[in-house]
């Protein structure tokens, strides 16, 4: 099944690595192996990597922030962006960022150069080629308010650029399909007073310090918020905080907010969320969605 896969990798600069435990690189640190696990050297290896896979399937990974592998491993080939997908810098008056960029560092990037309107991306624990395809927001803000555009590589190594207004922005979704491959991004530039800036990023800082258990092993918010709803709320109604589910527990910090206390499987982690899933809707005739990407086999 991976004998072209395990060809090219002889012959490209891009680094392979199989039956690979990929729970390592995820918030959660849970989860099971992957197949095959490559991190990409550059667009064009990605190309060459792309055209050569056949009906392989592929998951593209960034910070890992967003993700749970079930404990069945996830049977094909992961992927995640190289260094040189790490660009920043600002060109013909927009910021030029690569998809791994982390989304903090786009908002200490446009606080130096004072530009206005980015702080929101350092409450998100993403990297940008997530944030893009699903319009990653906090703080009342999202990533379609400052998009230009977006260039993607396409699942047959065709790349393409795709500007704001097609890429159809909505709350955390857009019309990038799983197997497009966001590369770099463009982003609007509006400068501003930088103490205003600087003001707003410490506000964020302290809000998410106060609110979120951020040094727990946790994916971020765990459910979108439903349409005039807070996911939070909702939860915390339902009687679900400090719910537990073996390893797995509720956050009695942020009911939104699932956390690893450090044996979790990936399966208790899952497992609790559908409890929660129930539970609210026996309470509220509303169906939560999952915002973490659940991914892999059941053992």
């Amino acid at each position: 099944m991976y004998e072209k896969i395990l060809e090219i990798s002889k012959k490209l600069n891009s680094k392979f690595l199989f039956n690979y435990d990929i729970s390592r690189l995820t918030w959660f640190r849970a989860g099971g192996k992957t197949d095959i696990y490559c991190v990409v050297c550059d667009e064009n290896e990605l190309e060459i990597i792309l055209n050569n896979i056949g009906n392989t399937p592929f998951l593209v990974i960034g910070n890992g922030s967003n993700l749970l592998i079930r404990d069945g491993g996830f049977k094909g080939l992961i992927i995640k962006l190289g260094k040189s997908f790490n660009n920043l810098f600002i060109e013909n008056d927009k910021i030029i960022t690569g998809a791994s960029i982390l989304d903090v560092n786009l908002a200490k990037f446009a606080y130096i150069k004072s530009i206005r309107n980015f702080e929101f991306f350092s409450g998100i624990p993403g990297s940008l080629g997530g944030a893009i395809k699903m319009n990653a927001g906090c703080f009342g803000s999202e990533t379609k308010d400052v998009l230009f555009s977006a260039t993607v590589i396409k699942n047959n190594g065709k790349k393409i650029i795709i500007e704001n207004d097609e890429l159809e922005l909505s709350y955390r979704k857009s019309n990038i399909s799983d197997n497009d491959i966001v590369v770099s991004s463009a982003f609007n530039v509006e400068f501003g007073d930088k103490k205003e800036i600087e003001k707003e990023l410490k506000i964020i800082k302290n809000n998410r310090e106060y609110s979120q258990p951020i040094k727990t092993k946790t994916s971020g918010s765990s459910f979108k918020n439903p349409t005039g709803s807070h996911a939070a709320e909702l939860i915390d109604l339902a009687g679900c905080k400090d719910l537990k589910v073996g390893g797995a527990v509720v956050s009695s910090k942020h009911a939104n907010f699932l956390i690893n206390t450090g044996n979790a499987t990936a399966g208790q982690i899952e497992d609790l969320g559908k409890i929660i899933i129930e539970k609210v809707y026996n309470k509220f005739q509303i169906v939560l969605d999952w915002e973490i990407k659940i991914v892999g086999d059941v053992p």
